[in-house]
């Protein structure tokens, strides 16, 4: 079997200094509380105990009580998160030493085997326009095996990506409360919107767009040059030079659109370039996502 060059060795030691990043929080104990979103409900309070983030006081209920609570939620026990991957021929464009399917690869097996390490549910589905390989949401170091081994395999990717069939599979197949991911450059079809606005009301959502530095900016090379499509065998003849400024804007403008449809839905979105390690941003987005959700 072919494999993309994924170094899940590095994965796991940069889940290790996240986990130390984030020791504040506890990330591996209760990363939930970054995770919280719609569709967890209220149960009851317990009183506070070391093990405890001490975040998470409810500082309201302990004056009154005089005693220092907590508040449990009922989906904390058994939470399901799922990776949506984008497996299309776009995320094997590289400019720097990572394809963004391998930057999207170390990231989606390093948060899994946090989940995982917590005893919740991960599941994934590779896809193009059609699903490449799907695994429901289940818990255990089978689970990350199947991951970590499918996520790697060159046969699974190429092809156009369509994010509202992929949607349209996400609502037929997972059930309500799932916390989805979806990790992709978002250089898809249109008309997906529609999709995520009724996939936002079943599940708690997490984009997180990964793009290369060309995906952004024209190289800067003088004279003229060949650019072909990835999705098709169509090529042009452009000069880089005459259309860099229009390009970078007409990029801007695109990549406002598909956050501010996530925005508009409730739910989140993180902005990566393969150029630029994953770990501070994607620490600093799950910070910022915990002060949101307290």
């Amino acid at each position: 079997m072919k494999r993309l060059k994924v170094d899940l060795a590095t994965a796991t030691k940069n889940l290790r200094v996240l986990t130390s990043s984030l020791v504040n929080t506890k990330f591996i104990g209760s990363y939930r509380s970054v995770f919280r979103g719609k569709g967890l409900e209220f149960r009851d309070y317990r009183q506070y105990t070391p093990d405890d983030d001490a975040a998470s006081i409810d500082w309201k209920a302990t004056v009154r009580s005089k005693k220092t609570l907590i508040k449990e939620f009922e989906e904390e026990r058994n939470l399901n998160v799922f990776f949506l991957v984008d497996a299309s021929s776009s995320m094997l464009l590289s400019s720097t030493p990572k394809l963004k399917s391998e930057y999207a690869a170390e990231i989606v097996a390093s948060l899994s085997r946090a989940i995982l390490e917590s005893g919740d549910n991960v599941g994934f589905a590779l896809f193009t326009d059609r699903p490449m390989k799907s695994v429901l949401p289940d818990r255990g170091t089978k689970q990350f095996y199947i991951l970590s081994e499918t996520i790697v395999d060159i046969s699974l990717y190429g092809g156009k990506f369509d994010l509202g069939e992929a949607l349209k599979f996400l609502i037929g197949s997972l059930s309500a409360g799932t916390l989805v991911m979806i990790v992709s450059d978002f250089i898809t079809s249109n008309n997906w919107e529609q999709y995520l606005q009724i996939a936002a009301r079943k599940f708690g959502i997490i984009g997180v767009m990964i793009r290369d530095p060309t995906d952004r900016a024209l190289p800067k090379i003088s004279g003229r040059v060949i650019v072909s499509d990835p999705f098709s065998n169509n090529a042009m003849l452009i000069e880089p030079n005459l259309i860099r400024e229009r390009f970078a804007k007409y990029v801007k403008e695109e990549e406002r659109k598909i956050k501010d449809a996530f925005v508009k839905n409730n739910s989140d979105f993180l902005e990566l370039t393969t150029d630029v390690p994953f770990l501070e941003p994607l620490t600093k987005f799950f910070k910022m996502r915990e002060l949101r959700l307290r």
